[in-house]
């Protein structure tokens, strides 16, 4: 199997934008949301150290990207803009500059699919846990079936994660000589599509967090989670660990055995709130994905003018 980093890849440093004099006020806003993400960029890969968790940095990541592309429409409305653009319509660089969009809204649509599943498969979880409550036994298929999907979405994270790296290093060359206003339409909205990606490929990479090779045995998750040592670190790990992690140890802990029924009870109630956790977690991921998947529509009805 494929793999790849936990962390994607930088392919700028974190600066601020430095936009020709007499910038119009849209672009500089438009600026001034690239810096914030670029900032949010930056402490993301230190949540782990903070109080805010992986899941709600991504929530707060996709929310900024949504102001970002609610500026971005607003530039390409302009009057000014349309007119620049028009001049050089066919060109190769507009068209690549302009496809942008088209790239991530597949990107996003099909994140947001996949986050509707995983939704079905961990509330199809909860109700397996409280199905237990009650003295049913069914739990085990709930779980490989979890822990089947986990490893499907990782083969197709891994696959989609290498096609953006490709579409993020091809950049047609642009005249040198663009006026003011054009020459910074270009360079905010290449740096949109970057950081866009980041974004995107953060999110793919949580949602892929590895389930390792089980062996061949009957309890196939405690199998996963012996390999990954988890079972006894709970408390000590607990502030490094995403969602779908926390809720891995809270499951693995149902399959080893119980002193008594009021143990056994506890356990089951740990790992509900985990599930509950990563329920909400996914609820907000949807809806900063659906919000998204409307404003890149709608960019890209108004590139549609100038294609």
């Amino acid at each position: 199997m494929a793999s790849f980093s936990p962390k994607p890849t930088k392919r700028y440093n974190v600066r601020s934008i430095s936009m020709p004099t007499r910038s119009h006020p849209t672009t500089l806003r438009i600026e001034e949301q690239l810096n914030k993400l670029k900032s949010w960029e930056a402490t993301s890969t230190s949540s782990s150290s903070s109080n805010c968790s992986k899941a709600d940095s991504l929530c707060k990541g996709l929310s900024s990207l949504k102001d970002l592309y609610t500026c971005i429409e607003e530039l390409l409305q302009l009057p000014l803009t349309q007119k620049a653009l028009a001049l050089h319509q066919n060109e190769k660089w507009v068209e690549e500059l302009l496809d942008g969009s088209v790239k991530y809204l597949d990107v996003c649509g099909n994140t947001r699919d996949a986050i509707l599943t995983m939704k079905e498969s961990v509330r199809e979880l909860e109700s397996a846990l409280r199905r237990r409550l009650v003295g049913d036994s069914s739990l085990e298929d709930s779980v490989n079936a979890y822990v089947s999907f986990r490893k499907k979405m990782k083969k197709e994270v891994v696959k989609v994660l290498a096609a953006m790296k490709q579409m993020d290093q091809k950049h047609e060359a642009f005249p040198l000589d663009l006026d003011n206003h054009l020459a910074a339409v270009v360079r905010v909205l290449r740096e949109a599509n970057l950081i866009t990606s980041s974004i995107l490929q953060s999110l793919l990479v949580f949602l892929s967090t590895p389930v390792l090779k089980a062996r061949a045995s009957r309890w196939s998750l405690v199998s996963i989670l012996v390999q990954k040592g988890v079972l006894a670190c709970e408390n000590s790990r607990h502030k490094s660990m995403n969602e779908m992690e926390s809720v891995d140890i809270a499951i693995s802990n149902l399959f080893v055995d119980n002193a008594s029924e009021d143990v056994e009870a506890e356990k089951i109630e740990s790992a509900q709130r985990k599930l509950e956790i990563l329920d909400e977690s996914i609820e907000g991921l949807e809806d900063g994905l659906d919000g998204l998947f409307r404003l890149l529509i709608h960019t890209r009805l108004h590139e549609y003018e100038y294609a």
